[in-house]
């Protein structure tokens, strides 16, 4: 009323929220496309309250595009349904489902009975519980290995990138069997600067010696990325031994050097991609927008409302990653004149655009396998 406009707050809610299945499609399609034409991506999630009880919001996201995802979980067959999701696969039982139970020690008795069912899809979460049930598979363990495999083998045959790099923070939901895993390398920088060596001049001492290699070796990183070569990559992969197998006064920093050592191959995947950032920055700077919505309104209260918001802020921050307005590109869909193009033909041009010369460090993470 204060502008001389009568309406009611349920008005506007509907104006905002109903109505917008073609923005809602164009945001699945920007998920489609990169899962096709981009090397890698990267996630992260945070809370996101929805109706009054605690939920979860996942980023998936790279230099072109960023993608929400609002759910009530964070576990690693949420995240499989999402790529699911956007191939609208099955619940396959394929040998590649057959080959992650195996890598994840399902028991035998288990396996035996999935591989009577070899080549079995299901279309529906229903009608893959209920074979399961049937199945007698009812042990929790069991049923989560089991709709893991079935949702990713159903992702390779709808056609996911088998050579897909997943970059994140560390978090167990994102560390696939049978998918390329990276590691955010500042993460890692993050479990010695929580270290304590109190009064200790010997044990601060060896500490920040530590960290200083630590970023003298980061500066390589860079200078490898920027101009690769054989010679660069085996001298990361020499400085990345020495640093995290020293041993200091500090006992506490031996096993926090010792834990990253034990992730060497997933740090080390930037030799073999030079696509992928040394960090997860990307998605903590796009998640960051819900972070604040969540302190500012608590969340979200309607399915609806929640698909909205997922939706527009996907458009959003990834018109602004390729460089076109958002105002402009909302006003073009609704006015029917679609004069800007599609975002996934932009993203295509994009990721064309931007695709750098492939990694030589192949051989050097082979080495690193056998010492």
């Amino acid at each position: 009323m204060e502008f001389g406009i009568d309406i009611s707050t349920g008005q506007i809610n509907k104006i905002l929220s109903k109505g917008k299945d073609v923005f809602h499609r164009k945001k699945d399609q920007t998920l489609i496309t990169v899962l096709e034409v981009s090397k890698y991506i990267q996630t992260d999630d945070t809370g996101a309250r929805h109706d009054g009880k605690n939920g979860y919001c996942t980023q998936i996201g790279n230099d072109f595009f960023a993608w929400f995802h609002s759910s009530h979980s964070k576990s690693r067959i949420n995240f499989l349904q999402i790529l699911a999701s956007a191939y609208k696969s099955q619940y396959a039982l394929t040998e590649d489902a057959f080959r992650y139970m195996k890598i994840e020690k399902l028991p035998k008795k288990q396996l035996r009975i999935f591989r009577c069912s070899i080549h079995s899809c299901f279309n529906t979460h229903a009608e893959w519980s209920k074979w399961l049930a049937d199945s007698r598979i009812v042990n929790k363990r069991h049923v989560k290995i089991a709709t893991e495999a079935a949702l990713l083998a159903g992702c390779f045959k709808a056609g996911l990138n088998r050579d897909l790099v997943i970059l994140s923070d560390d978090a167990g939901q994102f560390n696939i069997p049978m998918i390329k895993h990276a590691l955010c390398w500042i993460h890692e920088e993050r479990h010695l600067q929580k270290l304590l060596p109190g009064n200790n001049k010997a044990k601060a001492d060896d500490l920040e010696k530590v960290i200083n290699d630590f970023w003298l070796l980061d500066d390589q990183w860079k200078s490898y990325k920027l101009s690769p070569s054989k010679d660069k990559a085996f001298a990361i992969n020499n400085e990345f031994e020495v640093l995290f197998k020293r041993k200091t006064s500090f006992e506490s920093l031996n096993g926090a050097l010792k834990l990253i050592y034990s992730k060497k191959e997933e740090l080390l995947q930037v030799l073999n991609e030079l696509a992928l950032p040394l960090h997860n920055n990307g998605s903590e700077n796009d998640i960051r927008e819900f972070v604040k919505r969540r302190k500012v309104s608590g969340g979200t209260r309607s399915a609806l409302g929640q698909r909205c918001r997922d939706t527009f802020a996907s458009l959003k921050k990834t018109c602004r990653k390729l460089g076109v307005s958002f105002f402009a590109y909302i006003k073009d869909r609704q006015s029917g004149k679609n004069e800007i193009s599609a975002l996934s033909d932009l993203i295509r041009k994009a990721a064309f655009r931007n695709s750098p010369i492939q990694g030589l460090g192949d051989s050097v993470t082979v080495a690193a396998k056998q010492t």
